[in-house]
C-alpha cells in the first residue's frame, strides 16, 4: 500500500532525526498523502515549516524539526472509528487524553482526532504522534 509506506517513511525519518535533534529533516518520497499529515503535524505545532523539493522524481520535503514529538507511528490495521468512540483508541495510542493526536482519515481529508470530533467526523485510523 503506498500511502501506507509514505506515512511510515516520514515517520521513521521524523522520529529518528528528532531523537538526534537535528534541526530539520528530509523525507522521501513526497506525496499529496504526506503534504496532508505534515500539515496537520505542523497545525499542531509538532514539526515547523515544511516545503516541498522537486528533485526530477518522486519529489522530497525538507521539513524543520521543533524538538517536540516523543513518538510517532502508523496504525495498521486501519481501523475505521466512528464519530463518537475516539476515545477509546486514544487510550490504545496515546499517553494521556491532553497529550498527542490520532490522524484521521475523513471524507474531508486527513485531520486530528480533535478536529473531527468537533465537526462530528468519523473515519479511518492512520497514525498517531506525541
Amino acid at each position: 500500500v503506498p500511502a501506507l509506506n509514505v506515512l511510515s517513511n516520514l515517520f521513521t525519518t521524523i522520529y529518528n532525526n528528532e531523537s538526534r535533534r537535528k534541526r530539520e529533516c528530509v523525507i522521501v518520497p513526497a506525496s499529496k498523502f504526506a503534504s496532508e499529515v505534515l500539515r496537520v503535524m505542523q497545525k499542531h505545532r509538532y514539526i515547523g515549516e515544511f516545503e516541498q523539493v522537486d528533485d526530477g522524481r518522486a519529489g522530497k520535503f525538507r521539513v524543520q524539526l521543533l524538538a517536540k514529538i516523543n513518538k510517532c507511528g502508523i496504525i495498521t490495521p486501519r481501523f475505521s472509528v466512528k464519530k463518537d468512540a475516539y476515545f477509546g483508541w486514544e487510550r490504545q495510542f496515546l499517553p494521556a487524553y491532553s497529550m498527542g493526536i490520532l490522524l484521521v482519515s475523513t471524507s474531508k481529508g486527513i485531520m486530528s482526532h480533535h478536529e473531527a470530533i468537533s465537526e462530528g467526523l468519523g473515519g479511518v485510523l492512520v497514525g498517531y504522534v506525541y
